[in-house]
């Protein structure tokens, strides 16, 4: 019954974002393999984040998309997601739904809320920081850049990225409450739903800024993360050929993760 379950739930929510151009076809059909996968192997703990993540995100990458709309050109990818960006978001935290569902611990929980506040602080950062009126600055040099370059920070979406981070922490805090979970304080879970998510948010930005493929535009000389702007091809000018956004994206996932799992052990959650 909880695999039917949540085939309906996902199904409905996967099928009004790709109703909304939120979601792609392919990103529709990942969506609902995913939320399904979310319930019938977990609980409401593990979709409800999940779901948390998804409609809290949609919901920014609309907010003043008018202001965004230039920026959103040199991304890789945009608001509207396929099964590629859907994976990389979600991916790590199937697997550890799959992984407690098989061998349960509460070091795979401890890790789902580090990877879902890293990829929640990530994209928060993103869709409020770009909305930042002073220029973002390199996380390694600290130079100027161009807003919505890859690598940049700034203190707005610095602020986002920590918010986003403490939203799942106490959203995972709520669920565990609703599905009978025995749990301690509520602080302790803010504080890693933050932490991580800030961690692996920093580590994104970092891996952004020295080892993701990037491209220069041959028109307007902007560095970007996609293969053709202003019409025309672009040319690679550094990072590793093999290094792509979502790679990057998963691979702070993961860092994200690993710090939830030290915090969750010495807040003993």
């Amino acid at each position: 019954m909880d695999w039917i379950i949540g085939a309906v739930c996902a199904s409905l929510v996967a099928g009004a974002a790709y109703a909304k151009k939120s979601l792609t076809l392919s990103g529709c059909a990942a969506a609902i393999l995913m939320g399904t996968i979310y319930y019938g192997a977990g609980n409401l703990l593990w979709f409800g984040t999940l779901l948390l993540f998804f409609i809290t995100s949609t919901l920014l990458s609309r907010f003043r998309k008018d202001r965004k709309q230039e920026m959103e050109k040199s991304y890789a990818k945009t608001g509207n997601r396929d099964a590629g960006q859907v994976m990389a978001n979600g991916g790590i935290g199937m697997l550890l739904c799959l992984a407690n569902w098989f061998i349960p611990h509460p070091a795979w929980l401890y890790a789902f809320i580090g990877v879902m506040g890293t990829v929640t602080s990530d994209t928060w950062a993103t869709e409020i920081g770009s909305l930042s009126r002073k220029p973002p600055r390199s996380v390694l040099t600290w130079k100027v850049l161009t807003p919505g370059a890859s690598g940049g920070v700034s203190l707005l979406g610095s602020f986002a990225a920590a918010l986003g981070g403490a939203v799942i922490g106490t959203g995972a805090f709520v669920f565990t409450w609703f599905s009978g979970i025995e749990q301690s304080g509520w602080f302790g879970w803010i504080l890693v739903g933050l932490i991580s998510g800030l961690a692996g948010a920093f580590a994104d930005s970092y891996l952004g800024a020295s080892v993701q493929k990037m491209y220069r535009c041959t028109v307007c000389g902007r560095e970007v993360e996609v293969h053709e702007h202003c019409g025309e091809p672009t040319k690679q000018v550094r990072g590793w050929s093999w290094m792509s956004n979502d790679l990057v994206n998963v691979l702070s996932s993961v860092i994200g993760g690993c710090t939830a799992i030290g915090l969750g052990i010495i807040f003993a959650l």
